[in-house]
């Protein structure tokens, strides 16, 4: 090892240039090498096997006092001056000759001012790993799997809106982010994912831990590049925090084979490559959205589209539609929360023009469901009255929501008075959209406005003039009173145990004098959608759970990762037990990081969502549905952290207080045992419309009037 580093010390000082950065740079790189060399001689073996060695367990436990592996070198340096916007884009950075891939990448993650890394150390990856030890500039958090990481990273980015970082190895390492990417390709999270890889020269040999990750995770996210060239290795991290963070956001994956993020950086790089502002995106992302707008526009008169701005005619439409509108509706979707003028925009509209408002599931929180003009969430598990109102509507406003199957149920029974009145001339479906892709995909719009959501509603809200339809209102006012979310309380004295919502519920009531600094994460299943029912959301990027995917296991990881970017709030998880069970091992990743948590488990031993479709259309054979749980108070307790437990109703307030109460920098785990059959209504059963909702039994079905398609 001692002769190449010889060599390298001599050919960088003959190609250092003059300039006094890159002397500077050159001369810590020579300082540096000597102080290295024993450091990187004793990883050369791990280096040249790319993990196949077996390790000595024993030599991993160090002796009281021995002395610890020192930082990667450039741990002890400032930032580097290097990202000055004020650079030509032409001229040379010097900045990183002499350094390691490794080492790039974490002066990158500097310049990019990631503050978390979330991640999985393994063989392909050691190089990163090593040079990122005892980092002074990010916090790196060590799940107990790589899904943990990835689902942790989406939780990181919902709440901040900034990119989740994850940095795992080959193989398994890769092939165990699919999932967190998928989820975070079908929510509009924004990812970037690091993962190790073989040496190029190993690659295609099926060579120990390589999988085409590449290949395997094409459609899962928006971009991915393997780096082939060390030189290439700070342009392709600038251009994927730009793509994943571009339009909508999303998941993307930058692929290090080990040669590259262990070789040395001999030559200057143009500042283009190396500064984040000055990053532009790769040709074949960005050559998508001029061509969707010439596509958009090629159907207007050529004298029309010459004279006006690009959207001034949809502008124009849209905000004659809802001036003339009867009975209008706002359907917000995650894409008003993508700025925080979004919310503010959306209350304005909803109160100059008496708009009731209704939100997707990952739109909760970006209006206030305290106010009047709030119609919670629609779909398949919504309110009754959001979903009558979209079905009498004669308007319809999409802001930043795609319409999703969950949400339009039989799309050929869908909006049908809307889209009478687009047939007319006198209304219809106005599609605030950013994805081209998302127009017309699944109902056709009247007018559709393509571009960043928040910025189109900016500029049709001064177009927008007050009303206050006040029959509309009225109608609406009486589905709310006939069809309120309901269901009916345990009964203590049969001896049964608490109804889930009833522990939601109290819940709401112990969080509402905190609830701007209250992050709620959910898994999938019933408790998910009772949570969406039974809690007034009222603040933006208060709400953290998988929509698009349905990913069970997904609430603590996430939880975890919400609370590492928001220290301050208090973070609650409620889960169910079978999704619960499928990532309880990360309650030791928040127990070591001390990530103060709070996990509330609604344990019904059974997966409560396939059980109600078992109990209603499956003449109730629950196959594969019951859950032989563990104790998770204990289990919990192994893993550090502070437990309580709950089985009644006349518990469920002191209970419910030490949950919310116990110290927030601590993770504690609450299990309440709860009714096993309870069903979530309302329902609506696969191909049925939103109207044909299956009701509480308490409430009378037939009260809900028919509504019927147009004529075709």
């Amino acid at each position: 090892m001692v002769l190449p580093l010889r060599l390298a010390r001599a050919r960088l000082a003959a190609a250092t240039p003059a300039s006094p950065v890159a002397a500077a740079a050159a001369a810590a790189a020579r300082r540096s090498f000597a102080a290295a060399a024993a450091r990187r001689s004793s990883a050369a073996s791990a280096q040249a096997d790319a993990g196949m060695a077996t390790p000595n367990t024993a030599s991993l436990t160090q002796p009281k006092g021995a002395p610890r592996p020192e930082p990667a070198r450039n741990f002890q340096q400032t930032p580097s001056p290097s990202p000055l916007t004020s650079r030509s884009p032409t001229e040379l950075d010097s900045s990183f000759v002499g350094m390691s891939g490794g080492e790039i990448f974490h002066e990158m993650m500097l310049r990019h001012q990631v503050k978390h890394v979330f991640g999985y150390p393994g063989g392909a990856i050691l190089p990163v790993f090593d040079a990122i030890h005892n980092s002074k500039h990010f916090d790196f958090i060590l799940p107990r799997r790589e899904d943990g990481a990835g689902h942790m990273a989406e939780g990181y980015a919902r709440v901040t809106g900034k990119p989740g970082v994850v940095l795992v190895t080959s193989g398994p390492g890769a092939t165990n982010v699919i999932t967190p990417m998928q989820d975070a390709m079908s929510d509009g999270t924004p990812l970037v994912v690091f993962c190790g890889q073989v040496a190029t020269s190993a690659i295609g040999s099926d060579a120990f831990q390589e999988a085409d990750v590449i290949g395997i995770s094409r459609s899962c996210t928006k971009w991915n590049v393997m780096v082939k060239d060390i030189n290439e290795l700070p342009r392709r991290i600038n251009e994927a925090f730009k793509i994943a963070t571009s339009g909508r956001p999303g998941p993307v994956l930058v692929d290090l084979p080990k040669d590259v993020t262990a070789g040395i950086l001999r030559n200057a790089l143009p500042y283009s490559s190396t500064t984040p502002s000055l990053a532009a995106l790769p040709s074949r992302a960005a050559a998508r959205a001029p061509r969707a707008r010439a596509l958009r526009h090629s159907a207007q008169p050529a004298a029309q589209s010459a004279s006006l701005p690009d959207d001034a005619v949809e502008i124009t439409q849209a905000a004659k539609l809802i001036n003339g509108a009867k009975r209008p509706v706002i359907y917000a979707g995650a894409g008003i929360l993508s700025t925080p003028e979004g919310p503010q925009l959306l209350k304005e509209l909803s109160e100059r023009a008496n708009i009731p408002v209704t939100t997707t599931l990952q739109g909760l929180g970006a209006f206030d469901e305290l106010n009047p003009l709030s119609l919670h969430m629609l779909g398949m598990h919504g309110s009754a009255y959001a979903n009558l109102a979209m079905q009498e509507a004669d308007v319809i406003i999409a802001l930043g929501a795609r319409f999703d199957d969950r949400v339009t149920g039989r799309v050929d029974k869908f909006a049908p008075q809307a889209r009478a009145a687009a047939l007319e001339g006198r209304g219809g479906i106005i599609h605030f959209e950013i994805m081209p892709k998302n127009i017309n995909k699944v109902v056709q719009a009247t007018c559709a406005l393509e571009g960043d959501v928040v910025r189109n509603l900016a500029k049709v809200l001064p177009h927008v003039n007050a009303n206050k339809h006040p029959k509309w209102l009225g109608r609406i006012a009486e589905w709310k009173e006939r069809f309120p979310f309901t269901y009916t309380p345990s009964d203590p004295a049969k001896g049964e145990f608490p109804k889930p919502q009833e522990v939601i519920e109290a819940l709401d009531r112990a969080i509402e004098p905190r609830k701007e600094q209250t992050i709620i994460s959910t898994g999938v299943g019933q408790h998910q959608m009772w949570a969406c029912q039974h809690i007034r959301w009222r603040y933006p990027r208060s709400w953290v759970s998988s929509g698009g995917l349905g990913t069970m296991g997904f609430g603590v990881p996430s939880a975890v990762g919400a609370k590492v970017a928001r220290p301050d709030a208090t973070v609650v998880c409620i889960d169910g037990d079978a999704s619960f069970s499928m990532t309880a091992m990360e309650l030791a990743t928040a127990h070591e990081f001390n990530v103060g948590v709070k996990i509330l488990v609604l344990n019904n031993e059974f997966q409560g969502m396939v059980l109600q479709w078992q109990d209603l259309f499956y003449e109730q054979r629950y196959s594969g549905t019951r859950m032989t749980n563990p104790n998770f108070t204990k289990l919990a307790a192994a893993m550090g952290c502070h437990t309580i437990y709950c089985d009644a109703v006349a518990d469920l307030p002191r209970a419910m207080k030490e949950f919310i109460e116990y110290d927030n920098s601590r993770p504690v785990l609450f299990e309440c045992r709860v009714h096993t059959n309870e069903h979530c209504y309302p329902m609506i059963a696969a191909g049925k419309a939103l109207h044909e909702m299956t009701l509480h039994p308490s409430l009378i079905k037939s009260d809900v009037e028919p509504i019927t398609a147009p004529a075709s």
